[in-house]
C-alpha cells in the first residue's frame, strides 16, 4: 500500500509492465483487471476544509463516508450525491473520493445541481511516466490552462492516478420531501416527470421504480411543502399520489432493486427515449429509470447476458445513447467492450490523449477499450 504521492510517482515510474489501480476496491467496472496492483488506499485524509469557502481538499484514498461526516458536522453535503456499488459488487472495501471522480459517480441529484466534474475545483496526480501534475485550485474561477481536472473525471485512471481533489460543496437542507405516484408505465412515468422537472419547483431528483414515480423536493421546510403540493396538485391526471418524508433515495441511487440481478448494465439516452429502451428489454430483464427517464438502470436475472449487451449496446447506439456493463460475469466482461464503443473521431481523440499522458500504456491498460 502507497502512502505517500512521492511513493506513487515512484512506483509509476519504475513499472515495467501494466498497473491495476485500486482504491476502495469498490468500482471493478470495466474489463476484468491485468497487471500488477497499484493500491492507493493508503493516501487518505482530509488536508484542507474551509467551511466558510463551501471548499474541502482531500487525498484521493480518503472514503467518502469520512468526508461525508466531516461536512455534515458544518450542515454541509457533497453535492453530487455519489452511488455507492459496494452492495451492487458484492465489494468489501469502501468507496473513496479518488474513485468517485474517476468514474465521475453522480447520483439523482444530477439532474439539478450537476455531476461530480461540475464541483471538481482542482486536482493532483501522477501520469503515466510518474510525473506529479497539478491543475486547478480551491476557488470556481481558477483558470490555468487546459481544465485537467474535468479530464481526469470519468477517465476511469487510464490518464493518471489522482492523489488529491478540491472540491465545491454546498450547505445541506433543512427538509426533504418525496412525492410518489403508484402504478405507472415507463412512458406515463416519463410524462409525469417530464412535466415536474419543466415546472418552476426545483424538483431535485426524479425516478421511476417499483413501477412508481419518485419526485424529490429540498430545501427550507415551508418551500418544500409549498412546492410538493404545488406540484402533487399539477401532476393530479397521472393518478393518486402521497408525500413520503422518508423515502430512501439511495435505492434510486445505488439501483437496489436490481442487485441481485447476474448482469447490471447503466444505459444513458434522451429521457423521451427510455420507455423505447425499457420496452425492448429482453425476457428476464427489470429496469428502473433516473434522471426524469434519461437514465436506466438495467438488471437480467438468467438468459444470455451476452446477446442482451450486444443489443443493448446496439439498440442504444441507434438513439444517440451509451450503454455501459456495470456487473457481469469475467467471461463477459472479456468478450466484448464493456463501455459503449465510441465513434471513430471520439476514439481517435481517446487513443490520442492516453498516448499523451500514458505513453507506455501502463495505467489500467484495456479497462475502457481494447489495449
Amino acid at each position: 500500500m502507497l502512502k505517500t504521492e512521492d511513493e506513487l510517482a515512484i512506483a509509476v515510474r519504475d513499472a515495467t509492465g501494466p498497473l491495476n489501480i485500486r482504491g476502495g476496491g469498490t468500482r471493478a467496472v470495466g474489463r476484468p483487471a491485468q497487471g500488477e496492483a497499484l493500491d492507493v488506499s493508503g493516501l487518505t485524509g482530509v488536508t484542507l476544509y474551509e467551511p466558510a469557502a463551501l471548499t474541502i481538499v482531500a487525498q484521493a484514498g480518503t472514503p467518502v463516508a469520512e468526508i461525508e461526516q466531516t461536512l455534515a458536522a458544518e450542515n454541509q453535503r457533497l453535492a453530487f450525491e455519489p452511488y455507492d456499488l459496494c452492495a451492487m459488487l458484492g465489494a468489501s472495501g469502501a468507496s473513496t473520493i479518488g474513485g468517485v471522480i474517476a468514474t465521475n459517480a453522480s447520483g439523482p441529484r444530477r439532474i439539478h445541481g450537476g455531476a461530480a466534474r461540475d464541483y471538481a475545483l482542482g486536482v493532483r496526480f501522477v501520469d503515466g511516466a510518474g510525473i506529479v501534475i497539478k491543475n486547478g485550485g480551491r476557488v470556481m474561477k481558477n483558470v490555468t490552462g487546459y481544465d485537467l481536472v474535468k479530464l481526469m473525471a470519468g477517465s476511469w485512471g487510464t490518464l493518471g492516478v489522482m492523489t488529491e481533489i478540491s472540491l465545491k460543496v454546498l450547505p445541506d437542507v433543512e427538509d426533504t420531501a418525496t412525492l410518489i405516484i403508484e402504478d405507472l408505465t415507463p412512458q406515463q412515468a416519463v410524462g409525469a416527470m417530464s412535466r415536474a422537472l419543466a415546472s418552476p419547483y426545483e424538483v431535485s431528483g426524479a425516478a421511476w421504480i417499483d413501477g412508481a414515480v419518485w419526485l424529490r423536493f429540498e430545501g427550507f421546510a415551508a418551500s418544500v411543502a409549498y412546492r410538493a403540493d404545488a406540484v402533487q396538485k399539477d401532476l393530479s391526471k397521472f393518478g393518486a399520489s402521497h408525500l413520503d418524508a422518508k423515502a430512501d433515495w439511495t435505492r434510486v441511487r445505488d439501483a437496489k432493486p436490481l442487485h441481485e440481478a447476474d448482469a447490471i448494465w447503466r444505459v444513458s439516452v434522451k429521457p423521451s427515449d427510455g420507455p423505447i429502451v425499457a420496452g425492448a428489454l429482453r425476457e428476464g430483464c427489470a429496469c428502473l429509470m433516473d434522471w426524469g427517464g434519461g437514465l436506466l438502470w438495467i438488471g437480467q436475472t438468467g438468459g444470455d447476458a451476452g446477446a442482451t449487451h450486444r443489443q443493448l449496446q446496439g439498440h442504444v447506439a441507434a438513439l444517440g445513447g451509451h450503454a455501459t456493463l456495470f456487473k457481469g460475469p469475467d467471461n463477459l466482461r472479456r468478450a466484448g467492450p464493456v463501455f459503449q464503443p465510441e465513434a471513430a473521431g471520439v476514439a481517435a481523440l481517446s487513443a490520442a490523449l492516453r498516448a499523451r499522458f500514458d505513453p507506455r500504456g501502463i495505467l489500467n491498460p484495456g479497462l475502457m477499450a481494447d489495449g
